[in-house]
């Protein structure tokens, strides 16, 4: 079986500096392809440095909604730089209005003009959203979008909006965090998801499992837990207990839709 990540942050700091310990378990795995997001300009560097070395790596440049505060006056011309330079998806961008102290003003703008550079290359865009779906469906719908689609990354939106995004062109990606007891909801919620837009990611190092289904422990320096991008795969044998299926069965259909929304970049 060959498994594919969606979601993660490989250039995070926490894991210091052991990416090339890491990628080596993911691929002895069978992790085929990860899209590794950035989240500022601070960050697409390592991003770009890790697809660089090696092509088990999608690269996507973005900026977060929790960074904008970050955002140099060429913010834009860095990015088109970023995309120029390798074969990339444009993300980690979207909207929260969830994280206490966050400023929703300028989230947006700077969201659309992502948005827009995604629709024009026809580039997948990673989307982050808490606690505003129903502005980011207006958002969607009224501008431009790539043809090739778009991922609502770790999908906790109501079951009742996902034939509306699909309508827009959307993947749903399920995080292993969706795997613990409490989250029932968000699981039952990719039971609507139409089965050729269903994604698995990790979200490492962040959105850990449950304990019981970790595969690969990691710790930072500090001895916190960290989501190892390997655990991949327990999220896959995780949600195809949920569903009622084969993992192999899974694994397949989730091959075919990464490949649709992310294959043949550049």
């Amino acid at each position: 079986m060959k498994f594919f990540d969606a979601h993660n942050h490989l250039q995070d700091g926490r894991f210091g500096g052991r990416q090339s310990e890491l990628l080596a378990v993911c691929k002895k795995a069978g992790v085929a392809r990860m899209v590794v997001n950035g989240a500022c300009e601070s960050d697409w560097p390592q991003v770009l440095a890790l697809a660089r070395a090696n092509p088990i790596v999608l690269p996507s440049f973005g900026y977060h909604p929790w960074h904008l505060h970050e955002r140099t006056p060429d913010w834009q011309r860095n990015l088109e730089k970023f995309l120029d330079g390798v074969p990339s998806a444009v993300g980690e961008i979207g909207l929260d209005r969830w994280k206490p102290d966050l400023r929703y003003d300028g989230q947006e703008e700077v969201f659309l003009a992502q948005l827009r550079l995604a629709a024009a290359r026809n580039l997948p865009a990673s989307i982050h959203c808490l606690q505003a779906w129903g502005r980011l469906h207006e958002l969607l719908r009224d501008h431009p979008r790539p043809p090739r689609g778009f991922v609502l990354h770790s999908f906790g939106g109501p079951a009742e909006m996902i034939a509306a995004f699909t309508k827009l062109g959307a993947y749903f990606s399920f995080p292993g965090y969706f795997l613990r007891e409490r989250k029932l909801r968000q699981r039952e919620t990719f039971k609507v998801v139409p089965p050729d837009r269903l994604l698995i990611e990790t979200d490492a190092p962040d959105q850990l499992l449950p304990r019981e289904k970790i595969l690969h422990p990691l710790t930072d320096a500090d001895g916190k837990p960290l989501n190892h991008p390997a655990n991949l795969i327990a999220v896959y044998a995780g949600l195809a207990e949920f569903l009622g299926e084969k993992t192999e069965a899974l694994a397949a259909r989730v091959e075919e839709n990464f490949q649709r929304v992310f294959g043949e970049i550049g």
